[in-house]
């Protein structure tokens, strides 16, 4: 017999296990199942600098991106998370650049000087940077839930309400046409010489440009192919991304790799989160973040709380 109280997520990446914890400390028992262990995930890849990438509905993003970021500055103060806030720098090419994700930021300001060559202005800011090692282990150790290690091929074979949060695999779950569809990202990672401030350059004419320095290296990416499904770091992608970061950074000319990565974000038209009644259960679907799981991570579990 099965209460009312037992929630299983389908999903060990940020977004599952968020809403685990949430899920745990609302009183339900909660089971989390992964097809992969979350050290393996997309959100292990991330560089998890705060930004709403690649996610729709503006309005929406920006409630639940302003919760996360409310949420990340309290986790900022223990060092067992892993988050920490750092200022940085948005660039901006063009003389109007869309700026509607600063309403969910308290401390935006515009730069005009002392820009790379091509950039017409820039926003400093202070955001969360996580560096995802240590907060998905945080993270599942202050969840406190079930974690089976399987994958779910059918919602059948799951009882009583469910949650899908699985990235890539969730449309299939839930018979969702609209995807999600993967967006490529690979990342190369180096030593740091001693940056604090991280830079996103997303209209770089040569390719998405961003760098984050966490507390022993800098995550440089990357790169934002729709459609493709290869997790093999391309040695080409890499030189490139490095000689983009090089031009920005001059102090990382030259750096040598100490690791790399790819990881495929769950890239959808809009976020889907919303609650329907399947076979006399409830199942709530929570995916689509795109490039955004972690900004968006504590505003979308607090909704799938709500609607559990």
């Amino acid at each position: 017999m099965r209460t009312s109280r037992e929630v299983t997520v389908i999903g060990g990446g940020v977004v599952g296990y968020t809403c685990a914890h949430e899920l745990a400390r609302a009183g339900h028992e909660v089971t989390v199942i992964t097809a992969d262990p979350p050290g393996r995930t997309t959100s292990a890849v991330a560089a998890a600098v705060w930004f709403p990438y690649e996610a729709a509905p503006a309005d929406a993003v920006l409630r639940w991106g302003a919760e996360s970021l409310r949420a990340f500055g309290s986790l900022a103060g223990d060092p067992r998370t892993g988050v920490s806030l750092r200022s940085g720098l948005v660039l901006h090419r063009s003389a109007s650049p869309d700026l509607w994700w600063t309403a969910a930021v308290p401390s935006a300001e515009a730069v005009g000087t002392g820009l790379p060559a091509g950039v017409v202005s820039a926003t400093r800011c202070t955001l969360p940077v996580v560096e995802m090692d240590r907060y998905l282990a945080w993270l599942v150790a202050a969840a406190g839930v079930r974690t089976v290690v399987g994958e779910v091929r059918d919602l059948a074979e799951v009882p009583g309400t469910v949650v899908v949060a699985a990235g890539l695999r969730s449309g299939v779950l839930v018979g969702d046409d609209d995807g999600p569809v993967p967006v490529r990202g690979q990342v190369v990672r180096v030593a740091n010489p001693g940056l604090t401030d991280w830079l996103i350059d997303d209209d770089n004419p040569a390719g998405l440009t961003y760098v984050v320095p966490r507390a022993a290296d800098v995550v440089c990416g990357g790169t934002a192919d729709r459609g493709e499904h290869s997790l093999e770091p391309s040695a080409e992608v890499e030189a490139a991304i490095l000689a983009r970061v090089g031009d920005l950074v001059p102090e990382l000319r030259g750096a040598a790799p100490v690791s790399r990565a790819v990881g495929l974000r769950p890239a959808r038209s809009v976020v889907r989160l919303d609650r329907v009644v399947r076979d006399g259960r409830v199942v709530v679907s929570c995916y689509g973040h795109g490039g955004a799981g972690v900004t968006l991570s504590w505003g979308c579990a607090a909704d799938v709380v709500a609607l559990v």
